[in-house]
């Protein structure tokens, strides 16, 4: 078949090597001049680097360069998927800088037009546009009178140059990831930077204690383990049983020797609740030198506030607060949007909050030929990308049982109402599998009797996961389309 992917970050990437693999023809449309998404040149911001160590952040086929340093910058990580693109002979079928304006059934087949004025006719679309794709700018009471004086505000995706903020009076807004690594560099060239935090987040040492790299603790299964799924196994069932003090101190600890290393007391940063409470909601890997710059007097943070008012030249906080300001950059997170979408598939694809719903992160019920990836982001988001790339490959081939469209639809359901509970909601429209990233990797892998063995499951319970112990996959889904290949030949 001939199938459209919408998107060439991690996501479409995979899909597209996968795909070719199995034998499909594909074409990948991107609105950016370059690969890698979230990674392109388009979109990096000063201080960006990836939130996961190199060594779990991979394809099971193709890992990091070795050269590469711990937590590689947005850079090195274009890089690295552009070199992918090209060993994977991936590049002939990219089409970038083009925009897909509308994509619409007719028939049998879907009609995608684009930006450039073309139509094209494909069997299948797959959706790998990513769940950060369109950032989520809050509106300033006042904001007419403060860009008209000469302030600007950015997203943080537009911020690509730290030298834009030299001298200048600088509000971050947000207390994520993006936030705090936007603000370091941000914080040396500036006038002043205050950060704006409606909540604190916790923050996870990239070496708890100075020495122990967090994934040790968190990027394992027992870490995954840690956080209560609606379907317990095994060792699972003793920690959310009669271990579950033992669990609680296991996470909780981290927060103290967070509190302990950043001096979170001592700056007055410390969140409200219990790392327990929280982290399952937000998990933040601290910024190298963010804290330190708090400390230092060179970063400010305002702490459970927001900017309620703009004036030329300065913001005014919900506190009372006035803060002089000049630039204002937004890492305010993003929302996930398919407007190229006809509205027919849009009614069955959300439900009536908005939420995707997708059986196993991939599959709308009830609209055929249509799929999504990258729409279960993860901590391993290549490794959870490219396994459902291999399932995808194998429902267009008939190798993935699912339910009837009813039972779907019943089972997303009740996933959506469990992820509201285990993350306070906090799951980004449906589309974030944190902290159950390898439950969804197992789940897709058990469809199509394709996971990985148990010995190396049991390993990665100590042990960080390695995405290459998953290196057989495709090839067994490859061989087993070639088998049943050569079989409809015979007959």
């Amino acid at each position: 078949m001939r199938v459209g992917i919408i998107g060439a970050g991690v996501a479409g990437l995979t899909t597209a090597k996968t795909l070719m693999q199995a034998g499909h023809e594909v074409v990948v449309w991107d609105s950016a001049p370059d690969v890698g998404g979230v990674w392109s040149r388009t979109r990096r911001y000063p201080g960006l680097t990836t939130q996961s160590a190199k060594a779990t952040y991979g394809f099971s086929d193709y890992p990091m360069p070795r050269e590469f340093p711990e937590w590689p910058s947005g850079e090195q990580v274009q890089s690295w998927l552009a070199s992918y693109a090209h060993d994977f002979k991936i590049e002939s079928q990219l089409r970038l800088g083009v925009r897909v304006l509308t994509v619409a059934r007719t028939n049998a087949q879907w009609t995608v037009s684009l930006s450039d004025g073309s139509t094209e006719t494909v069997d299948r679309v797959v959706v790998a546009n990513g769940v950060f794709c369109e950032p989520n700018m809050p509106v300033f009471d006042g904001a007419d009178e403060f860009v008209a004086g000469g302030g600007k505000i950015l997203a943080g995706t537009e911020m690509h140059d730290a030298g834009i903020a030299r001298g200048k009076h600088v509000l971050v807004v947000g207390y994520g990831k993006s936030a705090c690594d936007v603000t370091v560099p941000l914080s040396e060239v500036a006038a002043s930077t205050d950060v704006i935090a409606r909540q604190l987040l916790w923050k996870v040492p990239r070496k708890i204690a100075g020495v122990l790299n967090f994934k040790m603790l968190l990027l394992t299964r027992m870490g995954e383990a840690l956080f209560k799924y609606h379907r317990l196994r095994g060792v699972e069932r003793f920690l959310h049983g009669p271990g579950n003090p033992m669990r609680r101190n296991m996470l909780n600890s981290i927060g103290s020797v967070s509190v302990r290393q950043f001096k979170l007391k001592q700056l007055g940063l410390v969140p409200r609740g219990s790392m327990e409470g929280i982290v399952k909601g937000a998990i933040g890997l601290a910024t190298e030198g963010f804290f330190e710059g708090v400390e230092a007097g060179a970063i400010r943070v305002h702490r459970d506030t927001t900017i309620t008012h703009l004036r030329a030249g300065e913001a005014e906080l919900a506190d009372g607060t006035v803060l002089p300001a000049d630039l204002i950059v937004c890492a305010t997170g993003f929302r996930q949007g398919v407007p190229f979408l006809s509205e027919d598939v849009q009614r069955q694809l959300f439900d009536e909050r908005g939420n995707f719903q997708l059986y196993r992160q991939i599959l709308p019920p009830g609209v055929d030929g249509l799929y999504f990836n990258g729409y279960n982001s993860s901590f391993f988001s290549p490794l959870n990308a490219e396994m459902a790339a291999v399932w995808i490959a194998a429902h267009m081939a008939g190798l993935a049982p699912v339910p009837a469209p009813d039972e779907m639809r019943a089972q997303v359901k009740a996933q959506l109402a469990f992820m509201d509970e285990a993350t306070d909601r906090h799951h980004n429209r449906g589309t974030k599998i944190i902290p159950f990233s390898l439950k969804n990797a197992d789940e897709v892998l058990d469809d199509l009797g394709l996971n990985i063995g148990r010995r190396t499951r049991a390993s990665h319970w100590i042990n960080p996961v390695d995405p290459s112990a998953y290196r057989g996959v495709t090839p067994a889904l490859v061989a087993r389309l070639r088998a049943r290949d050569r079989v409809l030949e015979d007959a």
